[in-house]
This record gives structure tokens, sequence and C-alpha cells, in this order.
């Protein structure tokens, strides 16, 4: 023991804030094994924290405050969040691919899951925007025998690993697919989807408009979140694939819009 569990509230607390900062986020579990504290008493100190505006609290955790909607949090620290969720959304999503599909994947955490699960699926084209996306086909088992074709658009980094701006542009705008997998920020029924970064909003919209049919892959905390720009409405959205029935005013948006809604279980 290196007494933290006989720390007061307020050291306790600048320690949890001080970590949320660091890694962008925290679970539950990872500061009650941190702290030496109980599960209760983490939570507490997390609503205590989230009344400040300290931090905002998520299912399961907590992320760093946001700076506003222009904030972006890099993709180390989005993994690390709702990571069982986004494999139950994945595995869902990958249904959606058929094989020998031309599939487009954008960039983020939850379509960086669901590339895992098409490595099952045969005889896929990949286009991507996506690094890490772009490296789980490269390294997956039997690539070098059995590569499957992927078209990495170029461009310039994001935070979150996404190759964005004119390049990007330029080489979605030549493209067909039938599939795009698509991740988001945010998502509202009068905003639709959103990103905090502008030169990703208008790549994702060349990638929209280059699919034949769009699915969307969002975990329920994306309904708490809005991005600075909006790059697609619900309605060019054939599918989203959540974790969760979406809330009230979001369900009638989607149902309004025509959006077939897939609760991963």
């Amino acid at each position: 023991m290196d007494g933290r569990a006989n720390l007061l509230a307020g050291q306790r607390r600048s320690l949890i804030l001080a970590e949320v900062r660091r890694a962008g986020g925290a679970r539950v579990s990872e500061l009650t094994a941190l702290l030496g504290v109980s599960d209760m008493t983490v939570r507490r100190d997390l609503d205590a924290l989230a009344r400040q505006g300290a931090l905002r609290k998520v299912h399961g955790g907590a992320v760093a405050a946001e700076q506003g909607p222009g904030h972006e949090p890099g993709f180390a620290a989005k993994s690390e969040l709702l990571p069982e969720a986004k494999r139950r959304i994945a595995r869902v999503a990958a249904t959606e691919v058929p094989p020998g599909s031309v599939v487009a994947l954008s960039a983020g955490t939850t379509t960086h899951a669901v590339a895992r699960e098409l490595l099952a699926v045969p005889e896929l084209t990949v286009v991507t925007n996506s690094l890490p996306v772009s490296d789980v086909f490269h390294a997956a088992p039997g690539a070098g025998e059995r590569p499957v074709p992927v078209v990495l658009t170029g461009g310039v980094r994001t935070p979150s690993d996404a190759l964005v701006g004119p390049v990007a542009d330029a080489a979605l705008a030549a493209l067909h697919v039938d599939v795009l997998l698509l991740g988001a920020h945010g998502l509202d029924a009068r905003a639709g989807l959103t990103t905090p970064n502008l030169a990703e909003a208008e790549t994702n919209r060349h990638l929209v408009r280059s699919a034949r049919r769009v699915v969307v892959v969002a975990d329920h905390s994306k309904w708490e979140a809005a991005g600075l720009r909006s790059f697609a409405t619900l309605a060019r959205v054939d599918v989203l694939v959540t974790d969760r029935e979406p809330p009230g005013e979001a369900r009638a948006g989607l149902a309004a819009s025509g959006t077939e809604v897939v609760v991963a279980r």
C-alpha cells in the first residue's frame, strides 16, 4: 500500500483529475485500482468533479472536460472509452458488409474495432483515411500471402489519426464504394453527424458522397457530444449500429429520417 487509500477527498480528486487529463479519460475500475478505494467512493468523486465542470462523466468512467466544440481528443484517449460497447457494435456492423464488397471505413476507434471484425469477411477491397484501420489489414495473419487491397487516401494527419484535407478529398472524389462504415464525434437530431475538426468534416462528406450505403457506428455517449461542424444529416444514414436505444428526440429524428437502428446486445 502506498497510503493513497487514506487520502483526503480533495487530494483524491486532484489525482483523479490529473489521471483523466493525462490519458484523456479513465474508467472507474482503473481509478479504484489507482487509489485503493471503493467503486462508490470513486463515483462520488467523479460526480463532484463533474459538477465543477472539471471533467465529463460517461458510462463506466469519465473523460476530460471538453474545451468547447472544437476540442478533439486523441486516438489513444478515445480507445480507452467504452471498449466492450465498441466491440459489440463492431461485431454487428461487420454483418452489414457482404463478401466481395468495396468497403470504406472512416477514422475512429469504433471503425478501428470494425476493421478487426472485417478480417473474417472474404475478398474485400478497403478504402480508408485512417492509419490505424490500414494497419489492421496490413498486420493481419496471412496478410503477406493474401493481402487485402487497401486504398489509403493520403492527406494531413489529425489527432484522431485521420488523413484529411485536399489530398484525401481528391482521392475520395474519384472513388465509389458499396458500404461506408462511418464514425462520428457526436450525433444530434438537428445537427446530424458532427466532428470538432473542420478538415475532417469535409473529408467525411466526401466519404459519404462516395458510398451507396452508409452505416454509422456510434456508442450511446455520442448523443451527449456535439462537434463544431456537421458533415451529414441523419437522412443520409441507412443504418445506425449502437449499444443502447437512442433517447427520445434522437429516436424520433432517426425514425423521421428513415434510418434503421440496430442495437448491439
